[in-house]
C-alpha cells in the first residue's frame, strides 16, 4: 500500500514538472529568441569595417537584399567609391576597436594619409528598426538606421537619406561631377600663376603644361617644376588640360589660353571651360566640346570664391 502511494505520489510530482515546464516553454523560448538575436550596433559596426578596409563583398552582407544585388551591379570604381563615402577616406584603412566607459563601440580607421574615429552612441531598437547615432571625427553626429531582414541587421538610413544605392548613386555622382568642375576653376588659376612665375623666371611664355612640370635635375626652361606631374601631362581630377601660346593684338606681346574638357563626358564633367587671353574663365555645358570666348564667365559664386 505504501509503496502504491510513493508511486502515486512520484507520478503527481513528475506530471506537474512537465506541467511547469510546458507553461514555461514559450516564455523560456522567447527570452531564448531575445538573447540569441544579434546586436545592431555589431552590425553597423561590421559594415563600417568592412567599408574602412573596402571589403566590398563583407560590405554587402549588411545591405538589404535589394541594396546589395544594385551594389554588386556598380562598376568596380563606384563599389569602392561608395564604401570610401561611408568612412569619409580615399584609400583603404586599418580598423581599431575599442569600447568607452558606457560599453559603446569605438571605431578607428586608420588609413595611409588621414584617420576617422566613429563612436558610437546608444541604439535605440523597436520590433525590426534600430537607431544608432554616431559622432564622427570632424563632422556632426550622424544617426545610422538599420531594418533587420532574415533575421540580420541591414542598412537602412544614412541621416535623413534612405539607403537605395540606384539613388544615392546618382546623387553622389552629381556632387562628384560639381566638385570637380569647381576644382577646375581652381585648377586654372593656379595654372595662371604658375605660367606668370615660368615668365618670370625666364623671361617668355613656356610651350606646353610639360614645360612647368617636376624637374629632375634642377629647375629648368624644360622643367620649372611649378605644377604636378598629371597637371604637366594636360589631365588633373578627371578633366583635360590644353594650352596654347596665343599672338598679341597688333604684334602685341603674345598671351595665352587654356582649355579644359570632362575626359569623359557625363561621368567626370558636363562643363567645359576655357582662360580666355584675358585671364577671364568661360563655361558651357558643350557636350565635351572646348568652350570659347563667347560662353558665360564663370563668376566667383560659381567658383566658390570670396
Amino acid at each position: 500500500m505504501t509503496h502504491t502511494r510513493k508511486v502515486s505520489t512520484t507520478a503527481t510530482i513528475l506530471v506537474l514538472a512537465m506541467l511547469m515546464i510546458f507553461l514555461a516553454g514559450p516564455s523560456l523560448l522567447a527570452q531564448t529568441q531575445q538573447a540569441a538575436q544579434p546586436d545592431p550596433a555589431e552590425a553597423l559596426n561590421n559594415a563600417l569595417v568592412a567599408a574602412c578596409k573596402e571589403d566590398e563583398a563583407d560590405f554587402a552582407n549588411y545591405l538589404t537584399d535589394e541594396n546589395a544585388a544594385a551594389f554588386q551591379e556598380l562598376p568596380a570604381d563606384e563599389r569602392t567609391g561608395m564604401m570610401k563615402r561611408f568612412v569619409l577616406l580615399d584609400t583603404p584603412g586599418r580598423p581599431l576597436l575599442a569600447n568607452d566607459n558606457q560599453g559603446h563601440e569605438i571605431l578607428r580607421c586608420e588609413a595611409s594619409d588621414a584617420s576617422m574615429e566613429f563612436r558610437f552612441g546608444a541604439a535605440r531598437v523597436h520590433q525590426n528598426l534600430a537607431y544608432i547615432p554616431v559622432t564622427v571625427t570632424g563632422q556632426n553626429a550622424i544617426q545610422f538606421g538599420l531594418v533587420r531582414e532574415d533575421s540580420r541587421w541591414k542598412l537602412l538610413s544614412l541621416g535623413l537619406l534612405l539607403i537605395d544605392i540606384p539613388q544615392l548613386q546618382k546623387q553622389w555622382a552629381a556632387q562628384d561631377i560639381e566638385n570637380r568642375e569647381k576644382g577646375v576653376v581652381d585648377t586654372l588659376q593656379n595654372l595662371t600663376q604658375a605660367i606668370d612665375t615660368y615668365k618670370q623666371a625666364f623671361g617668355k611664355l613656356p610651350d606646353s603644361l610639360a614645360q612647368l612640370g617636376p624637374a629632375k635635375d634642377g629647375i629648368s626652361p624644360q622643367a620649372a617644376k611649378l605644377i604636378d606631374a598629371d597637371l604637366a601631362a594636360g589631365i588633373k581630377n578627371g578633366y583635360k588640360f590644353r594650352y596654347r601660346v596665343a599672338a598679341g593684338a597688333d604684334g602685341g606681346e603674345p598671351g595665352f589660353e587654356i582649355a579644359a574638357i570632362p575626359a569623359e563626358y557625363g561621368k567626370s564633367g558636363k562643363q567645359s571651360f576655357l582662360l580666355d587671353k584675358d585671364g577671364k574663365i568661360h563655361a558651357s555645358d558643350k557636350h565635351g566640346a572646348v568652350a570659347t570666348a563667347n560662353d558665360p564667365i564663370v563668376t566667383s559664386k560659381d567658383s566658390g570664391t570670396p
